[in-house]
């Protein structure tokens, strides 16, 4: 399973089983194999219910309309935030105290979209319906606002630094 191997590969202090304990395994594999699905096929009040009773076991919110690509990585897991229409690539890692939202009461397409391979730090919030590009290090406690291209790095005050 993707999600194990990026747990292991992105935490130094995980070794043998201690997998088990990550809470954001649990929260992404009960979206991936069950809200998400339940979403899809139109039982939304049952896939909200199955997110929030993740919310309330792990301090993980994602919204059972988002989409998530293979490994995602939630280190810690609380206070993560997923809304509706994000779109999270393969092997990004989130942690804690982390928001994929909206930027107010806009209707539709209105989260972010993170490319692959993607580090959003903690604290950071990533707001309104942007594309965040592959290879993109997000910095703790960042307020990301606007598309943000691949191979960057993104710190306080909407700061961007551009790899060469």
């Amino acid at each position: 399973m993707n999600e194990i191997k990026s747990i292991k590969r992105n935490d130094p202090a995980c070794s043998g089983i201690k997998w088990i304990l990550y809470p954001g395994l649990y929260a992404v594999l009960v979206h991936k194999y069950l809200s998400n699905k339940l979403h899809k096929i139109g039982f939304k009040f049952l896939a909200r219910f199955c997110s929030q009773i993740m919310r309330f076991l792990t301090g993980v919110e994602i919204h059972p309309g988002a989409k998530i690509g293979d490994g995602l990585f939630i280190d810690h897991a609380m206070c993560v935030v997923v809304g509706e229409t994000a779109i999270i690539g393969n092997d990004c890692i989130l942690y804690h105290n982390t928001t994929l939202g909206g930027t107010g009461n806009e209707k539709g397409d209105r989260h972010p979209k993170l490319g692959n391979n993607v580090m959003v730090g903690s604290g950071a919030v990533v707001l309104g319906n942007i594309k965040i590009g592959n290879n993109v290090k997000i910095g703790a406690n960042a307020i990301v606002t606007k598309e943000i291209p691949s191979n960057s790095t993104v710190i306080l005050c909407n700061k961007v630094l551009e790899k060469k």
